[in-house]
């Protein structure tokens, strides 16, 4: 090291205040510069300290602009106080700056952010909910269902009191024979809590706990009950499978875990991002080809032919750009092609519908919206 960094011998003492970063009061001290050890001497009456002058920095005071501040290099605590600058000169490395990283190296360092943010989001979360998902008792799957609910019907609606269900008796009649055709077809069939939404959306979706959301539009655009029954019969699959239990938990744990990173504490922005998860129900196409095979076998045993899941699908698909909702949802999934074509392979030769409701209960069901009084609103 060139000894021109480094000032001649003298020993000009200067009188200052020391912070020893363990008692908060400053302590009387007497400063110099020693040349030969290449050091800065600070004595107190009780301890002597070295510091290397190549180590000594200078923090700058806002304060006080005359005062000198300094500290050592690696310290965060001791400091050195002087009453004007004198000792600036003899300090070689006063105003160096902290070494600047590289570029590179911080591209590196916040890529390996994102890429842990990414696998505890969509890897780790996901698995940690699927097994979660299994120690869930029923009650606290159907209340998580029900708050979700209610969740989704304040999202779709700009009214305090959220999308109404609809509930005229004769059509919740239809309904319920509906579900009861379907799982008297059951082995064991699933508590169920089916409800209809006041709502265009043509969309259909099940939720933890065996609550099943069909739309008003889902049922005007319906060619037929069968149609319905045929989706019907779909989100029972998902029910049986605890798909939305699963789906619930990985999208409340990641979304949650986002809410971290970007800040949304309150969770505002996340819950609108979560009502949308479950409204879509991006489940695997594994999941989805079950539901499916599900509701052929179920259909069928009903006396429903499983071709009415693909003329739903054809139906949906025909309708274009127009419908938004049920066709998003399924499009999302195994190719629609395909599936129409299972659908309609999964027919039994021979095989022979009957009718699942009469004209006027099918009338009374595509009215079933109709006249919701204020009390069915609050239900």
């Amino acid at each position: 090291m060139s000894d021109a960094l480094f000032p001649p011998a003298r020993r000009d003492h200067h009188t200052g205040r020391f912070f020893d970063g363990i008692v908060p009061m400053p302590i009387k001290a007497e400063v110099w510069v020693d040349a030969s050890q290449r050091a800065l001497i600070i004595e107190t009456t009780d301890i002597t300290e070295t510091w290397p002058l190549l180590d000594v920095r200078l923090i700058p005071d806002q304060a006080d602009k005359a005062r000198l501040v300094l500290r050592l290099h690696g310290d965060p605590l001791r400091r050195l106080v002087l009453p004007d600058h004198r000792l600036l000169p003899d300090l070689p490395h006063a105003t160096r700056r902290a070494p600047v990283i590289q570029r590179s190296k911080l591209f590196v360092w916040a890529a390996a952010a994102v890429a842990s943010v990414g696998l505890i989001a969509f890897v780790l979360v996901p698995l940690m909910a699927d097994q979660l998902a299994e120690f869930i008792p029923p009650e606290g799957e159907h209340a998580l269902g029900e708050v979700t609910l209610e969740q989704i019907r304040g999202a779709l609606s700009e009214n305090v009191d959220g999308v109404h269900f609809c509930t005229k008796a004769p059509g919740r009649s239809a309904l319920d024979q509906m579900q009861n055709r379907l799982t008297q077809a059951m082995d064991a069939p699933p508590q169920l809590t089916v409800h209809v939404l006041d709502h265009p959306m043509v969309n259909a979706f099940a939720l933890p706990g065996g609550h099943i959301v069909l739309f008003k539009g889902l049922i005007d655009k319906a060619a037929d009950p069968e149609e319905i029954a045929a989706v019907f019969a779909h989100e029972i699959g998902h029910v049986v499978s605890r798909d939305p239990t699963r789906h619930a938990l990985r999208s409340a744990g990641s979304i949650g875990v986002l809410g971290l990173l970007f800040g949304d504490f309150a969770g505002g922005a996340m819950m609108l991002l979560l009502t949308e998860q479950l409204i879509a129900a991006q489940y695997s196409r594994d999941a989805e080809a079950q539901a499916d095979v599900f509701a052929y076998q179920v259909l069928q045993r009903a006396g429903i032919s499983p071709a009415e899941l693909a003329d739903m699908f054809e139906r949906f698909r025909s309708l274009g750009g127009e419908i938004s909702g049920i066709e998003a949802h399924f499009m999302s999934h195994p190719a629609l092609g395909d599936r129409i074509a299972q659908a309609r392979a999964a027919v039994p030769t021979g095989f022979e519908s009957r009718a699942l409701l009469s004209q006027s209960q099918w009338a009374d069901l595509q009215t079933i919206c109709d006249q919701t009084s204020t009390f069915d609103q609050a239900q």
